[in-house]
């Protein structure tokens, strides 16, 4: 599985803040078979990080994008709006996953506004900003991946058994 992370951050992409969310992506996605093949820090530019997530799934054809950052409430987090600026299907059902799973945790994770999509069978997941956050949002996530994948891109059978 060919893995891309895009984190928006403002401070990131300046320099001036060490990105240990994508270091907690990485460290999960390769326990199950996941191989980073992009990764990149932008400011948090709607028109930055769609471009990022075309070139991601149109030029480098990855299986799976894992954004990090900028799907709260402030006026600099776009991540959401960027990404659904270039899916063509929402998966509404990862985000409201990993909302219920927060919510045990607290009730501040009913302000996230993080999305999930696919374009051309690749999976776009958004995920918090926080190297925690990151860790409990992509572990209840992970079991569903490959067999998202295998559907999405015409690998698998059907969802029922």
């Amino acid at each position: 599985m060919k893995v891309a992370i895009l984190t928006a951050s403002d401070k990131g992409a300046k320099g001036e803040r060490e990105d240990r969310s994508a270091q907690v992506i990485k460290e999960l996605i390769t326990k199950i078979g996941g191989e980073v093949v992009a990764y990149d820090v932008v400011p948090d530019e709607r028109e930055v990080i769609a471009e990022k997530l075309i070139q991601y799934t149109d030029q480098k054809h990855v299986d799976l994008v894992l954004t990090t950052g900028g799907t709260g409430l402030g006026p600099r987090d776009v991540t959401p709006e960027a990404t659904m600026d270039v899916v063509e299907r929402l998966i509404p059902g990862i985000a409201e996953a990993m909302r219920l799973k927060g919510l045990e945790k607290t009730p501040h994770a009913m302000l996230s506004r993080a999305v999930a999509g696919s374009r051309r069978g690749s999976l776009i997941i958004n995920l918090p900003g926080s190297p925690r956050a990151v860790r409990e949002n992509l572990e209840v996530v992970l079991p569903a991946i490959p067999h998202a994948l295998e559907i999405l891109q015409g690998r698998g059978g059907e969802c029922a058994r």
